[in-house]
């Protein structure tokens, strides 16, 4: 899965793909390296970052999600945590809906996805991109990971969303800390007996803590470590900025393993 920010202020890529005609460039240019899927999102859920307005948010990634759609048949996601934004984007021609917040008790998101058919990722996460940092306080991180993703399971089928259509996604940086986020990291093929796994590390802190690197433009080699590691260990998805480099090493690793 390769990310296209169409913000301003994402901690990755500081907003180089915010322009549409630039984020579509660079959106087709990740398929040329062979993304399978693409994750387009129009608000930064990086620590602290400003919350953006439903309209704001679909003006952001709407257009953009047209162009990419009829340049490519490659699915797209949207990259959000509002129902109104994801239905939007759905209609624009996106086909999976990466949600950003815990599912439990969001009916308007599970209905996206039960009436569009759309496939849904419900990702772990506490309090919002404002609050979470406060929140990385667990017992066993793992088990009580595992068991709120459980619960999400069980909401969206309560719901009417069929399990198929259903990624989960442990939240790495999402209210947790390195320590944390290493453990849930370490624990991809338990969370994979549930069902299929999206891992979301690319470039982010835990990986510039381990590698004393504070530039996320320069965490290419820790953020290939993890994606090879976590596909070998169950990840059915690897949501990463660098595409060309990351199918390299899964292309090799998976020879070698063969």
């Amino acid at each position: 899965m390769g990310i296209v920010n169409v913000t301003p202020d994402s901690f990755a890529d500081g907003g180089k793909w915010f322009d549409e005609d630039c984020a579509v460039a660079h959106a087709l240019k990740l398929v040329e390296e062979g993304a399978d899927i693409l994750d387009i999102g129009g608000e930064s859920t990086r620590p602290g970052a400003a919350p953006v307005s439903e309209a704001e948010e679909c003006r952001r990634v709407l257009p953009v999600i047209r162009r990419v759609t009829a340049a490519c048949d490659v699915p797209i996601s949207v990259d959000t945590r509002h129902a109104a934004v994801a239905r939007a984007a759905v209609d624009a021609g996106a086909c999976i809906v990466n949600n950003v917040m815990p599912l439990v008790d969001d009916v308007a998101m599970a209905s996206v996805a039960r009436e569009t058919g759309a496939g849904l990722v419900a990702m772990h996460m506490r309090g919002t991109p404002q609050t979470m940092a406060e929140l990385a306080v667990y017992g066993d991180v793992v088990s009580e990971v595992e068991e709120a993703l459980r619960k999400a399971l069980v909401f969206a089928a309560g719901q009417g969303v069929m399990i198929d259509q259903v990624v989960i996604d442990p939240g790495i940086g999402f209210a947790k800390d390195t320590t944390q986020n290493l453990a849930l990291l370490s624990a991809t093929a338990r969370f994979a007996r549930l069902a299929p796994v999206l891992v979301g590390a690319s470039r982010k802190r835990l990986i510039g803590e381990l590698c004393d690197e504070p530039l996320a433009s320069e965490r290419l080699g820790g953020s290939i470590g993890v994606a090879v590691w976590c596909a070998m260990h169950g990840a059915a998805v690897v949501r990463v900025h660098d595409v060309k480099e990351t199918r390299q090493a899964l292309t090799v690793v998976r020879a070698l393993t063969a």
